[in-house]
C-alpha cells in the first residue's frame, strides 16, 4: 500500500489553476480507488479552493465529494490569511495546525507519506 499526502496551493481564478485542482482531485481519488491511504491537505491559496469546492452548491461539489473523506484539513493560518476561516468553519472543514499553525509535511514524511504538490 502506498501512503500519499496531496497538498494543494491553488486557488481557481485562472483556468490553469483550476486545472492543478481538478488533477490534485482526480490524483487523490486513483489512489483511494487503487486501497492507498490518501490524505489531502489544502494549504496556502488552495484553502481558497477548499471552501469552494466543499460547498454543494458549487458546480464542481461532486469532484471533491469523491474524495471529501480524505480531506486530512485546511491549513488554520492560510486560511486566516486568505479570510476563508469563518466559511471553512461553517462547511465544517478541519483545520491542521501542527507546525506554527501550518501543517506538518515533515511529519507526514516521517510517517512514511510521499508528499505531491498542486
Amino acid at each position: 500500500m502506498i501512503k500519499v499526502a496531496i497538498v494543494i496551493l491553488s486557488e481557481m481564478e485562472e483556468h490553469q489553476d483550476l486545472g492543478r485542482v481538478v488533477n490534485a482531485l482526480q490524483t487523490a481519488r486513483e489512489f483511494k480507488e487503487a486501497g492507498d491511504e490518501v490524505q489531502i491537505i489544502f494549504d496556502g491559496g488552495g484553502t481558497v479552493s477548499a471552501v469552494t469546492l466543499a460547498n454543494p452548491e458549487d458546480k464542481r461539489y461532486q469532484l471533491y465529494a469523491r474524495v471529501e473523506d480524505n480531506v486530512a484539513g485546511l491549513c488554520r493560518y492560510c486560511a486566516k490569511a486568505f479570510h476563508v476561516y469563518e466559511k471553512a468553519e461553517e462547511l465544517g472543514l478541519p483545520f491542521l495546525s501542527e507546525y506554527h499553525q501550518h501543517p506538518s509535511l515533515r511529519a507526514r514524511a516521517a510517517d512514511g507519506y510521499q508528499i505531491i504538490t498542486f
